[in-house]
């Protein structure tokens, strides 16, 4: 491009005679050059060509001595040379930009695991999107493990943003991964998580630690089709059966994690029969909350069934796209999605009560 530009200048120069002078024009050459650089040394380059075709330009018009000439001449070193340093400076940032994703990518790797397409009985498939430019982690959380005791999944969310978010995602996960396996009971998981949390919130002390709790769902998932959910202040699961989409609303929930005491925190398990094909969304408030130019928020249970597919992962990237095209433009929150497609035998019909999956609370 910048030699393109000096071609041009120098035809227009020529086509016009040498009664006007385009000569100051070439200025413009080393700073395209330094825009469109990769190279640091670029710039510098360009410049001694543009230099070179101000004089031919001079000694053709016979304006060697004249002072448009020797302006022309200082200008276009003067330019080449902040076309060097802003390269540089340019390049440096772009490595170290690339230098943090990396580690970014590595640290969400370690932290959110990938989520295998098969996990049991259960299909499975997870989106995730940080609010932050160019960040590859936030304050959303997720896992499904396969244990002994079924197919278990969290889906959680971490007030606040930032490194602090991260942290307490990490004492989450970790605290989950563990307490999956070695407790039978959801509502012991919970509370698990709830002892983890406190602990790292204790031992964490960035700005705003005193104010953090965590938003969560948990899901287990056995092979008979038996599914248990536990709810910490966190937007309801919906069912996907067919074209028919259920919120999995439930009668009674706990505050978030964080809030209660650890020792207080005995949420309600709560039951349903799952059938072949029926899929479960778990999702953070990130998607929800996605707000167009007019400040409606994306309806999630209406649109879900219009991005049904044959598998979980291209649901979810339908499911993303759509609420990209509802909001217009980068979300401002974390949003994290994980589908679970229950694949075995068929089991009961689920009934009916009001509109809302029947439930039943499991006994303390």
């Amino acid at each position: 491009m910048p030699l393109v530009g000096m071609a041009l200048i120098v035809l227009l120069d020529y086509v016009s005679g040498t009664e006007v002078t385009v000569e100051p024009a070439l200025t413009a050459v080393p700073a395209l050059a330094a825009v469109v650089s990769r190279r640091t040394w670029y710039p510098l380059a360009i410049g001694l060509c543009t230099e070179a075709a101000a004089f031919l330009m001079a000694i053709r018009g016979d304006a060697l001595g004249q002072s448009v000439h020797v302006a022309s001449v200082f200008a276009i070193l003067l330019v080449a040379t902040i076309g060097w340093v802003s390269a540089t400076l340019r390049l440096r940032q772009e490595r170290a930009l690339a230098d943090a994703q990396l580690v970014a990518s590595i640290a969400r790797r370690v932290l959110l695991r990938p989520v295998p397409e098969r996990v049991g009985t259960v299909r499975a498939a997870v989106h995730y999107e940080a609010a932050a430019a160019h960040a590859r982690i936030g304050g959303d959380l997720y896992e499904v493990v396969n244990t002994r005791h079924g197919v278990r999944a969290v889906v959680g969310d971490v007030r606040g943003k930032g490194l602090g978010a991260v942290e307490t995602a990490a004492a989450v996960l970790g605290a989950f991964r563990e307490a999956a396996h070695q407790e039978p009971a959801l509502d012991r998981v919970a509370g698990w998580l709830a002892v983890s949390l406190d602990r790292a919130l204790h031992e964490n002390d960035h700005p705003g630690v005193e104010e953090e709790f965590v938003t969560l769902v948990l899901i287990g998932v056995t092979p008979d089709g038996a599914a248990e959910i536990v709810n910490c202040g966190h937007p309801a699961p919906l069912l996907l059966r067919g074209a028919d989409v259920h919120p999995l609303e439930l009668a009674d929930t706990v505050p978030p994690l964080g809030v209660l005491d650890p020792a207080d925190v005995r949420p309600p398990v709560h039951r349903i029969a799952l059938r072949g094909g029926d899929r479960v969304l778990l999702f953070t408030d990130g998607v929800i909350e996605a707000r167009d130019r007019t400040g409606a928020f994306y309806p999630l249970a209406e649109r879900l069934p219009r991005c049904a597919a044959e598998r979980p992962a291209d649901v979810l990237e339908r499911l993303h796209e759509d609420v990209v095209r509802h909001v217009g433009r980068q979300l401002g929150d974390d949003a994290a999605m994980l589908l679970l497609q229950y694949e075995s035998a068929p089991g009961p019909e689920l009934p009916h009560q009001g509109g809302v999956l029947a439930r039943s609370q499991a006994p303390l």
